[in-house]
């Protein structure tokens, strides 16, 4: 049998010719180029993956992109074609020994027998860093072709040594009409598909389907399949709508937690509490909690939220987000679901202001440039034993001393003029603090000496 984590094109079922009980999806993967649905612009007649898959010369690649866009279904056409030894492992179940007799193989294939051999594997972001270094030596020798697939992106999951070893190809989510005629032809396909049923789909069902996969092919297929399920026994023809949006429903979430659609949502919801449209920061909210992501992690976003980008405006908004943060942790889900959104509603609509980020952000640039410098002595410490011989302390005035707690005296370092980090806005709470700023300017003008 082998090893089972292994698999090889010589001793399997040619891919493209699946068991009748399998999945829809899996029964009517593509088997060639033409009937690969989708990546018109990686796969169009005379490109370069194309030109390379057809001359079956390829480099070594990632395939990156979202669940459904055909990652492996491309990798197991070029298995079905290629001259070449063909490998695959699943970065899942498969270790680092599996991977060594892959290399073993390739490199035997390659001296006495004068075959190249492809290495598929699948979910390449999930091999440790020791099990990516392993694949360094035999992808820059050309013992074996490296073909990786990953949902993730693959700076963020793949080391920068690989990276620059493989060529990248991005994989987009298909179009509406793309899956539409993915749709009509599954439905349509007596051999693979579900033409011996005898069931039907008009536009508006295949138009409903197509937008409800968000461009996925295999959720759309596990739509239509779940729809045919769902029809009484004996019905043929037209499979009704309601039972169309009733299989829609019943559509699985596809979140990865830590993924491309991780950052990316992470990223749509901030924005959206930036700019101020607290419906969209709920959206948001609501599709990483559906998908599984950690409340402390949305929680521990929105406390940074709260004084990047609303600051002094509403010193309230840290309060808010921080009190979030415990409550996630105290309650935890599916409660704290609601601390959440009481949080998020609060942030969206709090006044914004990105000045102390960019006081911060200003002063350490200084800093980085100018190197740390001491304090001046009056400001030193000046309560332990020796400190007064040394100075420290010495001409330090006391601001409660003076009228307002307001005094004229140096604070920067000793050559350092006196610089403006922080700006209040014009906006909320900000308003005072420019009042006050301007106030305290004209008490230490006037404050007379100690």
């Amino acid at each position: 049998m082998g090893d089972p984590n292994l698999f090889n094109l010589q001793n399997e079922d040619v891919p493209g010719q699946p068991r009748e009980n399998a999945p829809l999806a899996h029964r009517v993967r593509p088997s060639t180029l033409d009937e690969f649905a989708g990546q018109g612009d990686i796969l169009a007649p005379g490109s370069t993956l194309r030109r390379a898959i057809e001359a079956d010369r390829l480099p070594s690649m990632i395939f990156f992109g979202p669940p459904g866009t055909g990652k492996t279904s491309l990798a197991m056409i070029i298995a079905s074609q290629t001259k070449a030894n063909f490998r695959q492992v699943s970065a899942v179940s498969s270790g680092v020994a599996d991977l060594r007799k892959v290399f073993a193989e390739a490199e035997d294939e390659q001296k006495y027998r004068g075959h190249n051999t492809i290495l598929f594997v699948d979910e390449i972001h999930r091999f440790s860093k020791a099990q990516q270094d392993a694949l360094l030596p035999v992808v820059e020798s050309g013992v074996v072709t490296l073909i990786g697939a990953t949902t993730e992106n693959p700076y963020f999951e793949v080391i920068g040594p690989l990276i620059s070893r493989c060529e990248l190809y991005e994989f987009l989510h298909l179009s509406v009409d793309e899956v539409r005629q993915l749709v009509a032809h599954a439905l349509a396909d007596k051999d693979r598909g579900l033409g011996k049923s005898d069931l039907e789909m008009d536009r508006e069902g295949l138009e409903s389907i197509a937008r409800a996969s968000g461009g996925d092919a295999r959720a759309a297929l596990i739509i239509l399949e779940t729809a045919a399920d769902m029809v009484p026994v004996g019905h043929t023809g037209l499979i009704p709508q309601d039972i169309i949006e009733e299989a829609i429903h019943r559509k699985p979430v596809f979140y990865q937690k830590g993924g491309d659609l991780h950052y990316d949502a992470i990223s749509a919801f901030i924005k959206s509490m930036r700019g101020s449209d607290p419906d969209a920061a709920i959206y948001w909210l609501a599709v990483m909690l559906t998908g599984g992501e950690d409340p402390k992690f949305i929680a521990r976003r929105m406390v940074i939220f709260a004084s990047e980008d609303i600051g002094n405006s509403d010193p309230q908004a840290l309060m808010v987000a921080t009190s979030v943060s415990r409550a996630v942790e105290f309650v935890g889900l599916p409660e704290c679901q609601l601390n959440l959104a009481q949080g998020v509603t609060y942030l969206a609509l709090a006044p914004k202001s990105n000045a102390s980020y960019r006081a911060v952000s200003k002063a350490m640039k200084d800093v980085e440039e100018e190197g740390t410098r001491r304090p001046p002595k009056h400001l030193r410490d000046s309560h332990y034993p020796g400190a007064k011989k040394l100075d420290h302390g010495t001409g330090y005035k006391y601001p409660h001393s003076f009228p307002g707690a307001a005094v004229e005296q140096d604070y920067m370092p000793p050559g350092v003029k006196k610089r403006v980090y922080y700006q209040p806005s014009d906006r909320g709470f900000e308003k005072e603090l420019t009042r006050r700023i301007n106030e305290l300017g004209k008490m230490v003008k006037k404050s007379p000496e100690e």
